[in-house]
């Protein structure tokens, strides 16, 4: 049975604001408070920590007992509810569009550290090759976007130090990040960087060439985290999902949800098409937007 908790009657197809909307394309990421009601939160901690322990118990944790577990979504039901959170979501489509899907979502848990941490240099952007194929020579012309993260946040994270993201704002414009020459030794953070500092229940939406970078957990907390990836469905999959089509997990999803666990008609469907070259309507997605009259012509994605 799907879990139900209290969101005041949100449904996931509220518009963001414009506010918000250009926030994140100057920044490169928004920071929200209080995306999940408490019970919400307690029940994914308590899900998360079911599965640290079997994954734990099945020797696939870290030495220092970190966990960063690929294609988690599967795993709880609960996991598989946050694809169309009702707070998270409109952020997810009124920035990307409805040709979406989740490529890439994993599971984090980050215990104390247990001695200091060696030398490195974690700065990145995601995408791997998407940092290359599409690359022009002119360094001052951006990257595509391609796909963007939600990232919850489980743990109390609200003071530095207890291994949260650490970003630059705006950098998710720039093509590339000095990186220091000498990397056996411990270096300072690029001007500007931010650590995401968040509350339990908060989350934050990243911009997958926001430059960035894992911290070290300093403190007595366990670092709790889930982050779900969106991309489109022209893209490939990163992490891939093998549901059980006769089971629990899968029965529960909505068309929506299916859609968003990378589920199409055929090949050209994946591209926003029929084989006539025009528009699917019936992909689950843009019928529901359109349906409740939240397609716009006047945002690309949208249209």
């Amino acid at each position: 049975m799907t879990a139900s908790f209290d969101y005041g009657g949100r449904t996931g197809y509220e518009p963001i604001s414009e506010v918000d909307r250009k926030e994140f394309h100057e920044q490169g990421f928004l920071l929200l408070r209080n995306v999940l009601t408490e019970d919400h939160r307690a029940a994914l901690e308590a899900a998360v920590d079911r599965v640290y322990a079997e994954e734990k118990a099945a020797g696939n944790t870290k030495p220092d007992g970190t966990l960063h577990l690929l294609g988690f979504l599967e795993r709880d039901e609960l996991f598989g509810e946050l694809l169309t959170h009702p707070i998270a979501f409109p952020y997810m489509w009124g920035l990307a569009g409805w040709n979406i899907y989740s490529h890439h979502n994993h599971l984090d848990v980050t215990p104390p550290a247990a001695e200091p941490e060696k030398p490195y240099w974690g700065w990145h952007q995601d995408g791997y090759r998407q940092n290359s194929d599409p690359e022009t020579m002119d360094p001052n012309v951006p990257r595509p976007m391609f796909s963007l993260k939600v990232a919850y946040v489980l743990s109390d994270l609200s003071e530095t130090g207890r291994g949260a993201t650490k970003v630059i704002p705006g950098s998710h414009l720039w093509n590339s990040l000095d990186r220091p020459a000498d990397l056996s030794v411990h270096n300072p953070d690029p001007e500007g960087t931010v650590e995401i500092t968040a509350n339990p229940g908060d989350a934050f939406i990243f911009d997958r060439r926001q430059w960035h970078s894992r911290s070290t957990n300093l403190s007595t907390i366990t670092r709790k985290m889930l982050f779900v990836g969106y991309t489109y469905r022209w893209i490939r999959p990163l992490d891939e999902l093998h549901p059980d089509i006769n089971g629990e997990w899968y029965k529960n999803r909505t068309p929506v949800q299916r859609q968003l666990i990378g589920e199409g008609g055929h090949t050209a469907n994946f591209w926003g098409i029929n084989w006539d070259g025009y528009i699917d309507e019936e992909i689950p997605l843009r019928k529901e937007l359109k349906t409740r009259g939240l397609l716009d012509r006047n945002i690309p994605w949208l249209r």
